[in-house]
């Protein structure tokens, strides 16, 4: 692992996606409101983290690869903050994107002793934030060229769009260049032959058109088959959360990974955990089995913390270790 690490030391990447700031907001919560059947939350304190997009680009420099993310932020107070996470952690931004019209995406969940209370989401129609990426679509295509592998992280706001998905596909194809995909059905956006998919367990049964009865087994066969013959990923890797990762190639199950996992605080950003290790290995040169195993293991890492988070080499080696 030591070795991959060391390689993908040697990437450039580029993220393109929704770029969302996580605002959680953690307190306590010992009574009830006089004005409504609801909890009174006395409130400790406020931190602010980089979602979506943002999040994924995080990862890829913590795995130590060089990243630069595309994508669209307003100028407003939390684009601002936004764009000064970007910096700190030396993520590359193109400031012609933070328009000052549109609203940045801010999503606000409120913590009380490690439980997610509630969430409130601020934003706009994902035609306006796709409006403004299409101003500059151009300009995207010419960067393909500098990076080894390039990452879609939709989160159904907008920015990733059918026609973006063909662009980037026939841009990279001229430099070799890996293209990998988060998906978000629900957009139901057409798309084939990309490099990898990572849809979770939720997804997979979407994209595929599969029902599934409460308490039946998952249909790995007839999913990965569905979606090979939809989608024709060269790579489906599969998020099935306790069950592990789904592994397939060509429509077939090549294999399901035990998740590594000891003792899981928070899912929410596990996903884009997953496919910035899981493009990161593969751009340099791990098999599909060599870098799930490796996905799994950052992944395994980052669900112990809570909130969006990052896992370093050094935190994946340790863990890796732990795991074999």
């Amino acid at each position: 692992m030591k070795a991959l690490l060391d390689k993908i030391a040697d990437l450039k990447i580029l993220v393109l996606g929704d770029i969302i700031l996580d605002h959680y907001i953690w307190g306590d919560a010992s009574r009830i409101s006089p004005e409504a059947p609801v909890p009174v939350v006395e409130v400790d304190r406020d931190s602010y983290v980089a979602g979506g997009a943002a999040n994924v680009a995080l990862n890829l420099v913590a795995l130590g690869a060089k990243t630069e993310l595309c994508g669209v932020t307003g100028n407003d107070d939390a684009g601002i903050m936004l764009r000064g996470l970007l910096l700190e952690h030396s993520v590359a931004y193109d400031d012609a994107l933070g328009n000052s019209e549109i609203p940045t995406i801010l999503k606000t969940r409120v913590i009380v002793r490690r439980q997610q209370l509630c969430r409130l989401d601020r934003e706009r129609d994902p035609d306006s934030y796709s409006a403004i990426l299409k101003d500059h679509t151009l300009d995207i295509l010419e960067k393909i060229e500098k990076f080894d592998a390039l990452i879609l992280s939709d989160y159904a706001k907008g920015v990733v769009t059918n026609e973006l998905i063909t662009e980037v596909q026939e841009r990279a194809a001229t430099c070799q260049a890996l293209v990998t995909y988060d998906p978000k059905p629900k957009r139901r956006l057409t798309h084939h032959g990309l490099d990898l998919i990572t849809p979770n367990r939720a997804e997979s049964l979407e994209m595929a058109g599969v029902e599934m009865e409460p308490h039946q087994p998952y249909p790995a066969e007839e999913v990965c088959a569905r979606i090979w013959e939809r989608y024709a990923p060269r790579y489906l890797v599969i998020t099935l959360g306790g069950e592990g990762m789904l592994i397939s190639e060509k429509g077939e199950v090549s294999k399901i990974i035990p998740t590594y996992a000891r003792e899981v605080f928070d899912v929410s950003g596990a996903g884009d955990t997953v496919i910035a290790a899981l493009t990161a290995s593969l751009a340099a040169g791990a098999t599909l089995e060599e870098a799930a195993h490796f996905a799994n293991t950052a992944a395994g890492v980052v669900v112990a913390k809570l909130g969006t988070a990052t896992a370093t080499p050094e935190e994946i080696l340790l863990y890796g270790a732990a795991n074999e």
